[in-house]
């Protein structure tokens, strides 16, 4: 279940999205709680309903929830709480599902996981008791609540640019004389590393990037949920780097080689995952998110260019990873240059779709293959003389 949750493609969302069902109508299934998102989707099928405690609830968190294939969602927390434009809710109700808010309900005391639980309008019960009643959110509100705080995330923006200069200074020179890089087996030097984070697009990017990926093989580097992502797309990658807290055991097992992103004092909450699963790891001590990590490790191993899929570079992307400022990314890339082309997006450049050349190629290889058939399948044979011969007539040939 680990692995098929993450393999479920955006294709589904846009296939399931639809008219939101009667907010009215009955809903049941088996609750399965989960105070972090992306540990829950790993559990949730189709016939369940989630119950999350996730305030401000990120786009890429939705999209994970859609994968699922669950009914409702119900969220002890704001879905939204307007500190800035945060597009998961909107993307959950246009997938067609039911969203409820019953902020500060004590679903995580009264629920068991697996409970089966109704849900009637925005009332939940179990076994005809009522549990809470919460809010149902709508795709109209749900947009209407997003265009407005989009027209007031000014304050948002200089909060987080005072953030960002304030710790300039500080990460600044922890940054400064690059970070200490642990021993690696895996070579980087001279090479093309692709660095490959669970940011916004990048399911569509990694496959827009499928020829460079076999033309040019690069090192594949999967910052904790990227590494399922990369597996989720077809390839393996070569080296796991992060907290180790969203990476599933799959990537974990994969064979990748693993670095631990630890605090700067050397705590590595990530660390004791590995070693609960007996896997051999690597830890590097650093400030800053470990896409910057990432990226300043192929800068020190050598690497003859970096590329990077979904990282984290604005405003709403911060503030849904819960981070008050940019100064640790912003000196990374200052510090990587040129080396460092950003690849996000890049899906949006160009989509040849099918082009006449492939066509032709398609038809050739058609007739050819028809061709085979015929010539190996006496009764084909004779049908086709046949054939031949009544056109002749017919033309007097």
């Amino acid at each position: 279940m680990e692995s098929s949750v993450r393999s479920r493609t955006r294709s589904l969302l846009r296939r399931r999205r639809h008219d939101p069902a009667d907010p009215e109508a009955t809903i049941t299934g088996a609750a399965r709680l989960g105070k972090r998102t992306k540990e829950l989707v790993r559990r949730l099928d189709a016939p369940d309903i989630a119950i999350i405690d996730h305030e401000d609830l990120d786009r890429i968190a939705a999209e994970d929830l859609v994968a699922t294939r669950v009914r409702a969602v119900i969220n002890v927390a704001p879905f939204s709480t307007g500190r800035y434009p945060n597009g998961g809710p909107l993307t959950l109700a246009q997938a067609g599902v039911r969203l409820i808010e019953a902020a500060g309900a004590a679903l995580f005391d009264e629920l068991r996981d697996g409970d089966v639980i109704a849900i009637s309008g925005g009332d939940v019960r179990r076994n005809g008791t009522m549990l809470t009643s919460g809010r149902v959110l709508s795709v109209a509100a749900l947009a209407e609540q997003l265009t407005e705080h989009r027209h007031r995330i000014d304050a948002a923006l200089a909060d987080f640019a005072e953030n960002t200069v304030t710790h300039l200074r500080d990460e600044g020179a922890l940054l400064a004389g690059g970070i200490d890089v642990p021993r690696t087996r895996t070579k980087f030097r001279d090479r093309h590393v692709l660095i490959v984070v669970r940011g916004s697009t990048y399911r569509k990017d990694l496959r827009a990037l499928a020829p460079y990926i076999r033309g040019v093989r690069p090192l594949l580097v999967g910052v904790d949920g990227g590494s399922d992502a990369l597996l989720e797309a077809g390839w393996k990658p070569d080296v796991v780097l992060g907290d180790m807290d969203s990476a599933s055991d799959e990537a974990l097992r994969s064979g990748a080689e693993l670095i631990v992103h630890a605090y700067p004092d050397g705590r590595a909450p990530g660390a004791d995952r590995l070693e609960r699963m007996d896997l051999d790891h690597k830890v590097v001590r650093s400030v800053g998110t470990s896409q910057d990590v990432a990226m300043l490790l192929a800068h020190e191993k050598g690497a003859g260019l970096i590329v990077s899929v979904g990282a984290h570079f604005n405003l709403v992307e911060f503030l849904e990873r819960s981070r008050a400022g940019m100064s640790s990314t912003f000196l990374t890339r200052l510090r990587v240059g040129e080396l460092l082309v950003d690849a996000k997006g890049v899906s949006r450049l160009y989509n040849p779709g099918v082009t006449g050349r492939q066509l032709a190629l398609f038809f050739v290889a058609a007739l050819v293959l028809l061709t085979i058939v015929i010539v190996n399948t006496p009764a084909l044979t004779d049908l086709f003389d046949l054939v031949w011969l009544k056109l002749k007539i017919i033309l007097g040939i």
